[in-house]
């Protein structure tokens, strides 16, 4: 429901403030028609949604670097010095640190109630606190990749609408005239390229923005995996001692 209502929120806003700039765009761009606002529109949303997700990977990358996080915690776990892992990820502060702190967290009551002297029992309970984690933290490093998508397919439909209603107009108009009029028809070809135009620009973008996205995300992802993996073994074996 909150997402939802932010994107609607977000659209709406984009509506207004394109139908603003397009009151101060030059006149042959004017001239593109109503789809120019929509066109705008749908940049803006783009560009939204783009600040939003560096800001929440920013977020999500937490305090200070990464790697030195994880040696850290490693080194701790290794040392079975889980409080300190703990304290280093509530120091962090990042999504990686709040997946493994859900590991040691499990780990530490484990260790405490004695419940688990099978490794792989042990294995298996922490792998399960670090996966129910991973399914709170992942949604939100992929929120609104979907509307970035979206947006990224659409705008070029949307320009091409725009192109077509414009071509019918300029053909409309020299029907009207009842004779072939060059200059007519080329300025009406071309204020109705503008549409075309700018869906693409709006679509490079949101794929390449896509893109980047997906990638960073993936590699996120695939960092937490590889560390938990290791976190999860060291602490197996050391329960099962």
């Amino acid at each position: 429901m909150r997402q939802g209502m932010f994107i609607t929120i977000v659209m709406i806003v984009a509506l207004v403030v394109a139908r603003i700039i397009f009151g101060f765009l030059p006149e042959y761009i004017q001239k593109g028609g109503p789809m120019v606002v929509v066109l705008i529109a749908l940049s803006l949303m783009l560009f939204t949604f783009i600040i939003e997700r560096l800001f929440t990977l920013k977020k999500a990358n937490g305090k200070g670097s990464l790697v030195a996080f994880l040696k850290k915690v490693h080194e701790a776990t290794k040392a079975e010095k889980i409080d300190d892992a703990i304290k280093a990820c509530d120091a962090q502060r990042g999504s990686c640190a709040n997946i493994l702190r859900a590991g040691f967290e499990k780990y530490r009551i484990l260790k405490a109630s004695g419940a688990h002297k099978n490794p792989k029992e042990t294995q298996s309970e922490i792998q399960h606190a670090i996966e129910e984690a991973m399914m709170l933290e992942v949604p939100l490093l992929e929120k609104n990749l979907v509307s970035i998508s979206t947006i990224a397919s659409i705008s070029v439909l949307v320009g091409l609408t725009g192109t077509v209603l414009g071509m019918i107009r300029a053909f409309t108009a020299l029907s009207h005239a009842g004779k072939t009029d060059a200059m007519a028809l080329a300025l009406g070809i071309s204020e109705a390229l503008i549409n075309t135009a700018g869906g693409l620009i709006c679509a490079i973008f949101g794929i390449v923005a896509y893109n980047y996205f997906t990638t960073r995300i993936d590699n996120f992802t695939y960092m937490i995996d590889e560390a938990s993996y290791s976190i999860v073994q060291t602490l197996a074996e050391k329960q099962g001692k």
